[in-house]
């Protein structure tokens, strides 16, 4: 799958910006779905019918976001530096010397203003970015013009490093799973590949609203409890896809999470339970959806979330496309 994740996390997508990200995945989809369709909102719904002939069969709605933290330029200097908002959770510390790309392919570098003491770290708005101007009139950025951070895809192993594996990783999983799903299926399946989750999870909630699911599955990334002096947390790179219980947002269905593991044990894959203090997913407006849903989530482990060296690994990967194939692929006994 890496030639796959590649082209997915050196995508351009800010939230709002998305459109090149739905290009790239459109064509992967479309043979292995019975419809594809975008909202207004620039959701891709890839609509998989059931073929059991059952009078009412669930709809499933499935979500991975496409959109990826960013900056926007909010002001330029009369010496052509950019001064900039973000757009997602974007932490200052992750920031000095790093880079950006707009979407015309303009390179920005990232500096700081002066700083009194040099281990302080400066607020979003102590940052600019140099694009190589010299002045306002040359600068060939305008106020309002989005960028991603800059850092390529790595293969270190199993361990696979980029600047957008929240949530490209979930979307790859979501492709192979669609590409490996039995011809027939006893299930509506809709698989979103939504946006603007970094900012309020706003395309799941219009997916949602339309689709009306009966179960929801999001797929996103999870923090790790791996790492020298981390948050204590019982997830780990490496140690299987995890199984969401709780985050800040919502509590998964106690029904959806016994269906998850019972599928998993039985297939031989290893899974984690999570636990999540801090964050949420696509899953909280499925699950609060018109009536509302039985929602979930399947985590894929990952350490330095919203930094441009987010890491993965490829087993754990690999296990959550087996146990969203296996969940979905068999009669859902809540």
């Amino acid at each position: 799958m890496n030639d796959l994740i590649r082209s997915l996390v050196e995508a351009y997508g800010p939230s709002g910006f998305e459109d090149g990200v739905r290009d790239l995945i459109r064509p992967l989809i479309e043979p292995h779905a019975d419809e594809v369709t975008v909202d207004a909102l620039g959701n891709l719904i890839a609509r998989k019918r059931a073929t059991t002939g059952e009078a009412n069969p669930l709809k499933v709605m499935i979500a991975a976001h496409m959109d990826e933290i960013g900056i926007m330029a909010s002001h330029i200097t009369e010496k052509g530096f950019l001064r900039f908002t973000n757009i997602g959770g974007v932490g200052s510390h992750t920031l000095l010397g790093g880079r950006v790309r707009f979407a015309d392919g303009t390179l920005g570098i990232i500096g700081v203003d002066r700083m009194e003491d040099r281990n302080s770290i400066h607020p979003l708005n102590k940052h600019f970015i140099d694009v190589g101007a010299t002045s306002r009139e040359n600068c060939p950025v305008r106020v309002g013009d989005a960028a991603h951070f800059v850092r390529p895809f790595e293969a270190r192993g199993r361990h696979l490093t980029a600047k957008s594996m929240d949530d490209r990783i979930g979307c790859a999983v979501a492709i192979e799973a669609l590409r490996r799903l039995p011809a027939d299926v006893s299930h509506d399946l809709y698989f979103v590949f939504s946006v603007q989750e970094e900012v309020g999870t706003r395309g799941a909630e219009a997916a949602a609203n339309g689709i009306m699911p009966d179960v929801s599955i999001a797929l996103d990334v999870t923090l790790t409890g791996d790492v020298p002096e981390s948050r204590p947390m019982d997830v780990r790179l490496g140690a299987g896809p995890a199984i969401k219980v709780k985050d800040s947002g919502m509590i998964a269905h106690a029904g959806l999470v016994r269906l998850m593991r019972r599928r998993a044990e039985e297939a031989g894959i290893d899974y984690q339970l999570e636990v999540l203090e801090g964050g949420t997913t696509d899953a909280r407006p499925m699950q609060l959806a018109g009536p509302g849903s039985v929602a979930g989530c399947i985590s894929i482990p990952c350490r330095y979330v919203h930094t441009p060296s987010e890491t993965v690994d490829a087993s754990d990967v690999e296990g959550a496309v087996a146990l969203l194939v296996t969940l979905l692929s068999a009669d859902m006994e809540l």
